[in-house]
């Protein structure tokens, strides 16, 4: 870069003198033309040098961009000078600040690391500046000779450079040491220099736009002092040089002792942790290798096993970590053996916390899973012999609490980890399940059930899938609009029996559906923190127990949809007592004793209600439902011949009431069956209309009703209306 600055400033130089010889004469000869050939080689010399600096101060790359720009606007300077458009005085000063930029490039070369050699340069570059403002005022009295005119701007100009001139060859002379400043102090007082600064004096102080006479001694005078000056330069750079070479050498030398004596430390240094290191490694090693086993094997299987309520012998699972004599792995072990101390016995006071509230969950649950049912039992002999319908509707709400309470009960139970003391020894239909589930739930009006077919489950299981059930069709009665209904419906598939509950709410999102169904699958442990959905962990729970697949999804209605898989291995096939057979018989009654008519009377069987009687027509034949057993087909046949009993041996247990075939239709719509063509046609008796009923006969009726059915169920060990069975009453 200094090579290639340097060149640039002389052929600079050299062009803004002809260029002023040019512009005051206004002819371009061969010369400049010559001449810009050579300067425009120094230019490319200088760019392709600055583009190979990749580095260096801000300073530094900024006076380069500075060269770069102005060498930039040479193509401009010339094309004012071709046309004559640019006066003398202003092609000179486009000039200096070409070379301006490159002299300001000079100061930011001079980089010694030695002070008294950066003292020696500085002033060496003072010299450099001042031969530079002797070239300017030969270049403007060059071109001025040509036609002896000096304007004053001109003059102006020429004073400006002669006083800085001076002030350089001041400034360089006084920092410059004996042996480099000696030459130039001879060569200021030497004759020719005086000469130089005389004539220098008498062309600043003339008057006029004339030149002086003593001017055409110019050119002889001062090429004189410029030659003689640019030797001297030339010599005190050479000695410069071979100064900054020796500080130069003993700079290496220091670097090469400094780095050979580095290089010596570096080894001892490398060896001394090659030892160490390989120690303390394994070491590390060791420590590593233990408390990954530790949190990852260990301390997770401590946890396990206290999650599940064993017992644990602490020190010998988690034994102290083993480490070598290094006082600081040393430290970290001890460390790490606090804290993996500390977090042992926090996960044996969180597992017995953990195990204390659900011993807590499971007493208060029992305790008041025991009053519940003592209550249900009181409840039920209360609902037998209550008779008034308004009492009856209010134990029935009160039994409806009642059962909700144990539902929660029973909640409390899972959560604590035990199981559910209900349970059925004989399998129980699906859609008494379904039936209980809803009588557990708050808004059961709301809940709409769907023909289901017929289908059992096991009786261990029974108590738990109601359970799930109630807190699927709850969940769907509290997230639904008031208005609207729950359905419920259940049917048997490939893999076992499945069970929708639908409600029409606002549902939710595929994102929460899928978090949803991933706690159902795999249910997590149960945090007392998180009591927001207590239902779906008792669910998941619940679902776990029994290999039962639970999965939510959205309705097409826009609600929620829960569906319920129950395998096959708890599915079990349903008892049957009675058979429904199609057989023709006579309904003429058989003699009752005398009642009075249309009066109350006492019925035969135990428990029942007073049922009032009424007078009836003799129906039809119909169909009716009777036991299995062995029938007397010749009844069947004489049924048109008038009443018949039963057949022989055939039990008639309270007969239910009969369907009259074609009994409700218009005389113009009845059929009679070719193979029924004996019977007695509905057109052949008088229509006689039944008498209605009164309000007292019709709550006596649906009282005695509901007693019977529940006698009936108690018989056949089918109730489940309070969740009871014959062997266990809890």
């Amino acid at each position: 870069m200094g090579v290639t600055s340097t060149e640039l400033g002389l052929q600079l130089q050299a062009e803004r003198t002809q260029s002023s010889v040019a512009i005051s004469s206004r002819v371009l000869t061969s010369g400049i033309a010559d001449q810009r050939s050579r300067t425009d080689r120094a230019v490319e010399k200088f760019r392709t040098a600055a583009a190979s600096i990749d580095s260096g101060s801000p300073e530094l790359r900024t006076a380069l961009n500075g060269v770069l720009s102005q060498v930039g606007r040479l193509a401009s300077i010339r094309s004012g000078i071709d046309s004559g458009r640019d006066a003398r005085l202003d092609v000179l000063t486009n000039y200096n600040r070409v070379l301006d930029s490159v002299f300001l490039l000079y100061d930011q070369l001079v980089a010694v690391p030695d002070l008294a050699i950066y003292r020696q340069a500085a002033a060496m570059q003072s010299m450099g500046s001042a031969r530079e403002m002797i070239a300017r005022e030969n270049a403007l009295i060059s071109g001025a000779l040509i036609d002896y005119r000096l304007t004053p701007r001109e003059r102006e100009a020429f004073g400006e450079y002669a006083a800085t001139r001076r002030y350089l060859h001041a400034r360089g002379l006084s920092a410059l040491d004996s042996e480099l400043g000696r030459p130039y102090r001879d060569t200021f007082d030497s004759t020719a220099f005086e000469r130089f600064t005389a004539l220098e004096r008498t062309i600043a102080g003339a008057q006029g736009n004339r030149l002086p006479v003593e001017a055409q001694r110019w050119k002889q005078t001062t090429n004189g002092v410029a030659n003689w000056l640019d030797q001297l330069g030339v010599a005190s750079s050479n000695t410069l040089s071979q100064r900054a070479r020796s500080v130069a050498t003993g700079i290496i030398v220091r670097i090469a002792v400094a780095g050979g004596m580095g290089l010596i430390a570096v080894i001892a240094s490398i060896v001394l942790s090659v030892r160490f290191g390989r120690r303390l490694a394994g070491e590390l090693a060791t420590l590593r290798s233990t408390a990954l086993d530790l949190a990852d094997v260990r301390l997770p299987r401590v946890v396990e096993r206290l999650r599940l309520g064993e017992e644990v012998d602490v020190p010998s699972e988690v034994p102290p970590i083993k480490v070598g004599d290094s006082v600081e792995v040393g430290d970290v072990a001890q460390a790490f053996d606090s804290v993996r101390r500390t977090a042992v016995e926090a996960a044996v006071g969180q597992a017995n916390l953990r195990r204390g509230v659900g011993q807590v969950f499971l007493n208060l649950a029992r305790r008041k899973q025991i009053l519940l049912q003592r209550q249900l039992t009181l409840l039920d002999g209360m609902q037998r012999r209550a008779t008034d319908p308004d009492s009856l509707e209010d134990l029935f709400r009160l039994d409806h609490l009642t059962t909700r309470m144990r539902r929660h009960a029973e909640g409390l139970i899972i959560l604590s980890g035990a199981t559910p003391g209900r349970a059925w020894r004989n399998p129980v239909a699906a859609v008494d399940i379904v039936r209980a589930a809803i009588a557990e739930v708050e808004d059961y009006t709301r809940v709409t059930v769907a023909p289901m077919p017929a289908a059992a489950l096991d009786g261990a299981a029974v108590a738990d899938i109601t359970h799930l059930i109630a807190e699927l069709i709850e969940n769907a009665t509290i997230y639904s609009p008031e208005q609207t209904t729950v359905v419920v419906r259940g049917d048997l598939v490939a893999n076992g029996f499945v069970i929708e509950v639908e409600d029409r709410g606002l549902g939710l999102s595929a994102e929460e559906y899928a978090v949803l169904n991933e706690r159902l699958a795999s249910p997590p442990e149960f945090d007392l923190a998180d009591s927001e959905r207590l239902g779906l962990f008792v669910v998941g729970r619940l679902a776990a127990r029994h290999n039962i697949r639970v999965i939510l999804r959205g309705s097409p209605f826009g609600g929620t949809t829960a569906i319920v898989l129950v395998p096959r291995a708890v599915l079990a096939e349903l008892p049957s007592h009675l058979a429904l057979t199609a057989e023709r018989v006579d309904e003429r009654p058989l003699e009752p004793p005398a009642r009075p008519s249309g009066g109350l009377f006492e019925s035969s069987m135990p428990g029942a209600l007073p049922r009032r009687s009424r007078t009836a027509p003799v129906p039809e034949p119909s169909l009716s439902v009777v036991s299995e057993g062995p029938r007397d087909t010749g009844d069947a046949g004489e049924a048109g011949a008038g009443a018949v009993a039963p057949a022989q041996g055939a039990p008639r247990p309270r007969a239910l009431p009969r369907r009259v075939r074609q009994a409700n239709l218009a005389p113009q719509l009845r059929q009679e069956s070719s193979s029924d063509s004996s019977e007695p046609s509905p057109e052949s008796s008088p229509e006689v209309d039944p008498p209605e009923r009164s309000p007292d006969e019709a709550r006596a009726l649906f009282s005695a009703f509901q007693a019977g059915s529940r006698r009936g169920r108690e018989e056949e060990n089918t109730d489940l209306a309070h969740h009871r069975t014959g062997d266990k009453e809890d």
